[in-house]
């Protein structure tokens, strides 16, 4: 029964290390995630910032793996090359020791004073970021609280037989080791709180030395290990070659490593007797010691990944299917905003394409390209319909207030760009096809009044983009005008096809249904592209305060009033 209780408290207290590990780096990310993905992608041309800002992100962050995600997209889209990206993994693996390095001091006396100050802090912290700090603050707390635990439940059982001679296999088959915390730092998502539980078993005499040499580079591998697993499923082998070539690295360490277990033990028992600051220190210079060879040869290896890894030939890209929705993302809410944010756009530039498309359907007789611009509408839906699907599966743990907003504003677009593909499909193109059938034939002026129009909702759709992207308030406002403008056009046509048929012009009088259903669906067209503009003003007065938003609606009204 003792035994039985011994277990399920170590467990508990592993336990909590984890979620405080899982607290501080969730808190990080809530709070400055945006800064540190736009720190990362600008700063990456060099190797050595690569280096230093994939250890500083990673010491903040306290994971490896959020800082190999956010570098991977990057890869993926282009935007960096292999090279320094892989420099950004090998200083995100010094990074995480940093942070074991702190943690093994004796600090625990400072665990219920962060406690307190990150409660405080979340509890009656006025701003977002001031909550996500106290999150940081208690997480930090509780990892320290839950080593303090660790050590006082270990030292008892250390006496035990049973446990000290399962440990003893481990220091006769070091392989064991290895395998055995891989898994453990495979299954926790975390090197960190491996590495701090080997520390506290070390620092409790339960592990012999020669054996913690063994589960320190289990840790190691098994961190490397999610980001390939997570990376399988993906199409593209350029998502692939950045987790692959991180875990080829370890596994060389490790093999490297591993038969000079007895050798590393006694110099780091000479440089400092104390078994736990051994254990700490090993991994700070295992991760050093690769770093350096490996930050030579990044070029040669970033060659030898992708010819390992090589991009599939083109094939036709079905404009239905996403391309930016990367499933591996969805833990990190910012990053995969903005990969729907993306698609959203390609979704924009396939009902672009559609708008051009209804200029050429009633200036031509062509049946193939009304019957093109419908089947596009299918891709429209098709892209939706992905988009929405990915936008429930984001994580919502990591929400905060500019996500909410950003997460409302991909989701309204790709509803209104949905409804615009109906609309040229379900309403437009089947006026087509009647004009068509019929021969009928638009007067000069008409064709001309319908050509301008759509001419100005490509303008306007061009302007929404632009807003979607940007938020910017003055464009948001100008889009808003637009609509009152685009009513006068409207107005305006209708008073001169009345003009034509009230002059009896045959073929104002035998197209007149058409050209006025023309223009009802071209106005509805352009109050969907007009709702961003809404959303962004909204968003941009929600953000400040409350007197401030006063006067900015004062303004938009003025600028409105304005014509923008």
């Amino acid at each position: 029964m003792t035994g039985t209780l011994t277990l399920l408290t170590l467990a508990g207290d592993v336990a909590l290390l984890l979620w405080g590990v899982h607290m501080v780096s969730t808190g990080v990310m809530r709070a400055f995630g945006s800064d540190l993905r736009r720190v990362l992608g600008e700063s990456l041309r060099y190797r050595a910032n690569a280096f230093l800002v994939g250890l500083g992100v990673t010491a903040a962050l306290q994971s490896s793996t959020a800082s190999g995600l956010m570098a991977t997209s990057f890869v993926a889209s282009g935007v960096i090359g292999l090279t320094p990206a892989l420099a950004v993994m090998l200083g995100a693996n010094v990074g995480t020791t940093l942070i074991v390095q702190i943690l093994s001091f004796k600090i625990s006396l400072v665990a219920p004073i962060l406690i307190l100050v990150g409660v405080i802090a979340f509890k009656h912290g006025g701003r977002t970021r001031t909550r996500d700090l106290g999150r940081v603050w208690i997480g930090l707390g509780l990892i320290l609280l839950a080593l303090h635990m660790l050590v006082v439940t270990i030292e008892p059982a250390a006496q035990v037989p049973a446990l000290r001679a399962v440990f003893g296999v481990v220091a006769s088959a070091p392989v064991v080791g290895v395998l055995i915390t891989a898994v453990l730092a495979w299954a926790a998502h975390s090197s960190v709180a491996v590495v701090l539980l080997i520390m506290s078993l070390a620092g409790a005499g339960v592990v012999p030395s020669t054996a913690v040499i063994a589960l320190v580079l289990g840790a190691n591998l098994g961190s490397a290990i999610n980001p390939v697993l997570e990376g399988a499923g993906s199409g593209s082998p350029a998502t692939r070659r950045l987790p692959v070539g991180n875990l080829l690295t370890r596994v060389i360490g490790v093999v490297i490593a591993l038969p000079l277990a007895t050798p590393i033990v006694e110099l780091l028992l000479r440089l400092e007797a104390d078994p736990t600051r051994s254990a700490v220190n090993f991994h700070t210079a295992f991760n050093l010691a690769l770093a350096i060879p490996f930050f030579v040869v990044l070029p040669a290896t970033a060659r030898f990944l992708e010819r390992l890894l090589p991009d599939r030939p083109a094939a036709v890209q079905d404009p239905g299917t996403p391309i930016h929705l990367d499933e591996s993302a969805l833990s990190d809410p910012h990053l995969a905003l903005a990969n729907a944010a993306r698609e959203t756009l390609r979704m924009a530039d396939i009902v672009e394409a559609m708008l051009r498309g209804v200029i050429d359907a009633f200036r031509t007789e062509d049946r193939k390209r009304v019957i093109e611009i419908s089947r596009t509408d299918d891709d429209v839906d098709s892209l939706h319909r992905a988009i929405k699907l990915y936008l429930t599966k984001i994580s919502r743990d990591g929400f905060d207030e500019e996500a909410s907003r950003r997460y409302s504003d991909v989701l309204s677009f790709a509803i209104n760009l949905e409804h615009i593909g109906d609309v040229i499909d379900k309403n437009l193109m089947e006026l087509a096809t009647k004009k068509i059938r019929f021969r009928l034939t638009f007067s000069p002026e008409g064709t001309e009044e319908i050509h301008a129009m759509c001419e100005r909702l490509l303008g306007n759709l061009k302007l929404a983009i632009a807003v979607f992207m940007t938020g910017d308030v003055h464009s948001a406002a100008r889009l808003i005008a637009e609509k009152e403008v685009f009513r006068e056009l409207e107005r305006q046509a209708i008073e001169t096809h009345f003009a034509r048929l009230r002059e009896g012009r045959p073929e104002s009088i035998e197209t007149s249904a058409l050209h006025l259903d023309i223009l009802r669906d071209t106005r509805r067209i352009n109050s969907h592209i007009a709702a961003v503009g809404y959303l962004a003003l909204d968003a941009a007065n929600a953000a400040r305060p409350k007197s401030v938003q006063e006067r900015s609606s004062s303004w938009a009204e003025a600028a409105l009033d304005r014509g923008g």
